[in-house]
């Protein structure tokens, strides 16, 4: 026995003008994108977990817009797998906090001084899922404004109609009758409507009669629920390592990230639950 694995049948092993796994991901670029500003054992978690999740934030975005598109066409199968993905992508973020929860303020305390004023209070990329779902805070452009290409990026998102308000389009040219007001303005945090709320109350009453939009309702909340346990990770995770200590961006911190659990991205679908 050589200790080694045996030879691969028919598996191609030689790479010198074809391309290998390492060209096609780019692991080149990846492995090597890891820079710790100190010698401190846990700062490689650090990185590689908030780099991890902007990767998986990426394609969140990629099937948020795809699912806006959908349903803009009344194509809703499509959409459905799409939602139901992006609820798979926040399942793996919240995983993610189980393994940054391994370190201890203590070891936090030995790096921290490091990150100067960065914080995942900046990702212009959760800003860019929280735009396409809904929740238009234009202050929240300000920390990006330092940057004209992650701006026009936002902004671009901005003038299009967010996934709620494709979702609300639909229930009009489904016969529900949809004002504008109720719509709101493409590029800026729609108001909660009564007549919102009435449509989807029809559509919960009679699931078979609307079993479309009832699935694309379904498909909503589970992106939400997802999305409200990633942030109440997010807020556990940070008490957890630094308390209350204000955060490196310069929030509040946790008195912050659980105001934000208060955020909801569409409202009307959480309170038909009580009005059935």
């Amino acid at each position: 026995m050589t200790g080694r694995d045996p030879h691969p049948d028919g598996a191609e092993l030689n790479f010198r003008e074809k391309m290998s796994y390492s060209d096609y991901l780019r692991l080149d670029k990846v492995l090597d994108a890891q820079s710790p500003l100190s010698d401190a054992h846990d700062e490689p978690l650090f990185i590689i977990q908030h780099q991890t999740s902007e990767l998986w934030m990426k394609l969140a975005i990629h099937e948020i817009r795809a699912a806006c598109r959908a349903v803009r066409a009344d194509e809703l199968q499509p959409a459905f797998k799409m939602l139901t993905r992006v609820a798979r992508i926040f399942e793996q973020l919240n995983s993610a906090w189980d393994v940054l929860r391994t370190m201890t303020p203590s070891e936090y305390t030995t790096f921290r001084d490091a990150l100067g004023q960065s914080s995942g209070f900046q990702s212009w990329q959760y800003r860019a899922i929280e735009f396409l779902a809904g929740n238009r805070n234009l202050v929240m452009l300000k920390p990006h404004e330092h940057d004209a290409g992650i701006t026009e990026k936002l902004q671009a998102i901005l003038d299009q109609p967010s996934l709620y308000q494709e979702a609300l389009m639909l229930l009009g040219r489904n016969g529900f009758d949809i004002p504008a007001e109720a719509i709101g303005t493409i590029g800026s945090t729609r108001e909660e409507s009564e007549t919102v709320l009435s449509a989807w109350r029809e559509v919960y009453r009679d699931p078979t009669k609307y079993w479309a939009l009832y699935e694309l309702a379904e498909k909503l909340i589970d992106f939400e629920d997802y999305f409200r346990r990633w942030r109440f990770n997010h807020v556990t995770t940070v008490e957890r390592i630094i308390g209350l200590k204000r955060g490196t961006g310069g929030t509040a911190g946790v008195s912050y990230l659980r105001r934000m659990l208060e955020v909801e991205l569409f409202p009307e679908l959480w309170k038909v639950r009580t009005v059935l």
